[in-house]
């Protein structure tokens, strides 16, 4: 081996050992003493697969390193620079982005929406009419989550999202109640992209990324794969382990929680907060404006868990409260596999990045109250231990509760309808397509391309059942509704909890009975009574013209049937033989009426 080759690998080994350990000036040494340990004593206890961490204070990154692995099966390390998903801490990118636009007096936070987007519309007329940027981005709309509507619809675009909006139920009057929501902020980056004319990836790359050197950040956890390193997503499973998961591509709701990035590459995001929106003699936003953004403007109606942390309020994509005494302004991410949290101590000059690729972990807030702790020398809290104690108390409820389950269900019942009755294509206007099939003995449900069986669980409620591509569906009841006439025409899906009737789905009629060239064959004359009832077809419509009477028209029902748009007590049945009408069945409250055809 020469000196040139022997020199450069020695040069990538001493790079490789500078990114796994951590890095920090001499005077913070005392703080971090033994704090290695902490923060891998967490990780193994909490049972995190990879866990990578970034601590800024007074201007500097004081220490940077990676823990666990980034895959558990191949034993791969977590650095400084894997990627992970940061999820809902992309909000505060989103609302950065929009501070730009501000300065730059191409938005308003305080002018109503419909200013900039003339087309918004939400249910409510007075909603849609007085609904602000700043209303968006601080969870105040009225709507509670309705977050089923965009997960797993990789199909749609920001558009079409954004075109559900005025079919989507609210819970609580404007600017009333905080009510976390991601569709207000997949709004404000579609906002973004019409005032600027440019996606939203293209402004925070631009406004945000490039400026600060994020080098190492996506959009799209499809363009972490393609990386070197990068972080696989992992969940605990029923039996208490930890399990491999499939990616979750959320790209169309980006502006709301897609961007992956790493340790290093976050520890700039802190920097730039901490430095009033400063890089070197550049000024990116406003400090004015990122004081606002850091503000609280909703206060959040939830109970303080400790007397060592304040009541709770929303800034812009931030939540803000009071640790011990410091300001602290933070936001978290949980999404498929990976949790995450950025938390700032704006006063005290002091920031930090937590991110895991272990689905729902305390792990971030926990290390962060440790941190913070050590680094402003405030007397020990054991947070990790009374965290274990409760983890293990909730445990043992769930099991408990788990194993009584049961016992809200009515024995004895049975289904009132055959399985096929059941099966179908429902429909809502603020949510996509709901299939339920025969499968077996049993019924399929799929929704945004997740499927999960369907097991009768009393009477005509239907519970989610194990062994389906996704839990989100487990244990989850579906209430089938059936009409006067016996046919199941809906399902009530609990796809939002906060609506006392969920969601209601209704069921679609057959499409042939919507296709001219099929409804051609019930065209013609039909004795009833002596008389000559016509059938006609009008576009995709059949009419009908009862003798002595005005047209009127059919409407498709989901049994094959057709009600009368002008007499909702009338409905009329077709009988065929070998593909051609050869009757007319009009059932009316009196009776049923038989008209042969002529």
């Amino acid at each position: 081996m020469n000196a040139k080759t022997l020199a450069a690998r020695f040069a990538a080994v001493l790079m490789a050992v500078l990114t796994a350990v951590p890095v920090f000036p001499a005077e913070r040494a005392v703080e971090l003493e033994g704090y290695d340990q902490l923060v891998q004593g967490m990780v193994d206890t909490w049972e995190v697969p990879g866990l990578a961490i970034a601590i800024v204070k007074d201007g500097q990154v004081v220490y940077e390193k990676g823990f666990g692995y980034r895959d558990v099966e191949k034993k791969v390390p977590v650095t400084p620079d894997t990627l992970f998903a940061i999820g809902s801490a992309t909000k505060a990118f989103t609302t950065f982005v929009m501070g730009t636009l501000v300065d730059e007096g191409k938005l308003d936070w305080d002018k109503p929406v419909t200013t900039f987007l003339p087309g918004f519309r939400l249910r409510d007329r007075v909603a849609t009419e007085q609904l602000t940027p700043r209303d968006m981005v601080t969870h105040r709309s009225g709507l509670p989550r309705h977050d089923l509507s965009w997960y797993n619809a990789t199909e749609l675009s920001r558009k079409e999202l954004v075109e559900r909006l005025p079919y989507m139920e609210a819970t609580y009057p404007l600017r009333s109640r905080w009510q976390y929501n991601n569709f207000m902020f997949l709004t404000a980056g579609y906002l973004v992209e019409q005032v600027t004319g440019k996606s939203w990836e293209d402004n925070v790359r631009e406004r945000i990324f490039d400026p600060l050197g994020m080098t190492n950040s996506n959009f799209s956890v499809e363009d972490s794969q393609k990386a070197a390193d990068f972080a696989l997503p992992y969940r605990e499973d029923d039996d208490e382990k930890i399990e491999l998961i499939p990616f979750r591509v959320i790209t169309n709701i980006g502006p709301a929680g897609s961007i992956n990035s790493s340790a290093r590459d976050m520890a700039k995001w802190v920097q730039i907060h901490l430095a009033k929106g400063k890089i070197g003699d550049r000024q990116i936003i406003g400090p004015a404006t990122l004081i606002d953004i850091h503000s609280p403007h909703m206060v959040i109606t939830a109970t303080p868990e400790r007397a060592e942390i304040s009541q709770g309020a929303y800034g812009l994509a931030w939540f803000i409260d009071t640790y011990r005494g410091h300001q602290r302004v933070h936001h978290g991410g949980n999404i498929d596999g990976f949790s995450a949290l950025v938390s700032l101590l704006p006063n005290d000059n002091l920031g930090m990045v937590i991110l895991t690729n272990r689905n729902g972990t305390e792990v971030p807030e926990l290390l962060v109250r440790h941190t913070v702790d050590r680094l402003l020398k405030l007397d020990p809290i054991d947070w990790n231990g009374e965290a274990l104690g409760k983890r293990d108390i909730a445990e043992a409820a769930d099991k408990e509760a788990e194993a009584k389950k049961e016992t809200a269900r009515k024995p004895g019942t049975k289904p009132a309808h055959k399985l096929e009755d059941y099966a179908g294509d429902y429909a809502h206007p603020g949510y996509s397509p709901l299939k339920v099939e025969v499968d077996g003995t049993r019924l399929k449900l799929t929704y945004n391309h997740l499927s999960t069986p369907l097991e009768h669980w009393h009477y005509e409620t239907w519970t989610g059942a194990k062994g389906g591509d996704h839990p989100t569906f487990e244990d989850r009841k579906f209430l089938f509704e059936t009409d006067v006439a016996g046919n199941v025409v809906a399902v009530r899906a609990p796809f939002e909890v906060s609506l006392k009737d969920g969601i209601t789905f209704t069921k679609k009629p057959d499409s042939r009975l919507s296709d001219p060239a099929y409804l051609s064959r019930f065209v013609g004359d039909y004795e009833l009574a002596g008389e000559t009832a016509s059938i006609q077809l009008a576009g995709n419509v059949l009419t009908v013209n009862f003798p002595g009477t005005s047209q009127f028209h059919l409407v498709p029902e989901v049994n094959g049937e057709f009600s009368v748009k002008e007499a909702s007590n009338l409905r009329v049945r077709f009988e065929e033989e070998g593909g051609k009408a050869t009757a007319m069945t009009v059932m009316q409250p009196n009776g049923v009426f038989t008209a042969k055809r002529k």
